[in-house]
């Protein structure tokens, strides 16, 4: 089993910046991929960012040039920088890690953009 605790979310005007952070129970080498997802009010979870073993990244389009996602050398923490944040970023965020073929979930953290 893996267990993810995230924290950092907050509230921030928009064109701010916040940084998120995920830190597994086990080193993240060992997973498979490990990823944001988040879920505004009404609308279904989307995947934000993830973040494979070997380091590859993938974004979503709405995102693109403003999240950056990364981890720690020890492999247990994984961030997700977010840059010129807008309104239409505020959900909460998850953490989600595939270890094993299992997708596993962190309480998610909760982002709001707003003047």
């Amino acid at each position: 089993q893996v267990q993810l605790v995230e924290s950092g979310g907050g509230l921030v005007q928009p064109g701010g910046s916040l940084t998120l952070s995920c830190t597994a129970s086990r080193t993240t080498f060992s997973i498979q991929t490990m990823a944001w997802y988040r879920q505004a009010p009404g609308k279904e979870r989307e995947l934000v960012a993830r973040i494979t073993t070997g380091g590859s990244t993938t974004y979503a389009d709405s995102v693109k040039g403003r999240f950056t996602i990364s981890r720690d050398s020890a492999r247990t923490t994984v961030y997700l920088k977010m840059n010129s944040l807008k309104p239409d970023d505020t959900a909460v965020y998850y953490c989600n890690a595939l270890y094993r073929n299992i997708a596993y979930w962190g309480q998610g953290t909760q982002v709001t953009v707003s003047s």
